[in-house]
């Protein structure tokens, strides 16, 4: 059966949103995902040579935000345990990036149709935000454990260690920081396969 071109579009079309928004397989194996999200490899790829922030750090933020969901949410407050109030947050998106900070984002490097659940422009934030918390913070590139706290308690936070008595915070940035030791190591055995690829599904 010969499908209408408009039904085919529509067909295509749908296909490639669930694609672009459906989580990854395997989220602890960098290289898996890659291989299962064909341009996300790429757009990582970019992100890097444009910002600097390596691909594991970009990769190992977006695990802790979002589990790769392109549409993830803070939880709502809940009043009497029941009645769904307003989110914690205006946080969204695969970076989690509240509306100010995306808002900043847009402004400061002109791509006013980026979008936070978008893949390539979520990497782009995490890489410019990090090139941010390298000039005004003085965090090396790779250093995982501190970008995450001025990730999450932002530049000012970081610069007056609001972070010093938050255990719990500290205990996610050293899981983000060993994250991207992990996925440093896996990268590593794929790096070049991918490189050599020249051509992606999706």
């Amino acid at each position: 059966m010969r499908l209408k071109p408009c039904l085919l579009l529509v067909t295509v079309s749908f296909l490639a949103v669930g694609c672009a928004t459906t989580p990854p397989s395997s989220a602890d194996n960098v290289c898996h995902i890659f291989e299962e999200k064909g341009s996300w490899y790429e757009d990582a790829k970019e992100a890097q040579g444009r910002w600097g922030t390596p691909i594991p750090v970009t990769m190992a933020f977006i695990h802790q935000e979002s589990r790769f969901h392109a549409k993830a949410r803070p939880p709502r407050r809940r009043f009497l345990w029941i009645i769904p109030g307003p989110r914690l947050s205006s946080a969204y998106g695969y970076p989690q990036a509240k509306d100010t900070t995306w808002e900043w984002y847009r402004s400061s490097t002109g791509n006013g149709w980026a979008d936070r659940d978008d893949f390539a422009d979520a990497v782009d934030f995490i890489g410019w935000y990090n090139a941010e918390s390298r000039r005004r913070n003085k965090i090396a590139a790779n250093d995982a454990y501190h970008l995450y706290l001025a990730y999450h308690e932002g530049h000012g936070g970081f610069e007056r260690r609001t972070f010093r008595n938050k255990d719990w915070l500290k205990a996610v940035a050293k899981k983000v920081s060993a994250r991207t030791v992990r996925y440093t190591q896996q990268l590593q055995t794929c790096e070049e396969e991918l490189n050599d690829s020249g051509w992606w599904p999706f």
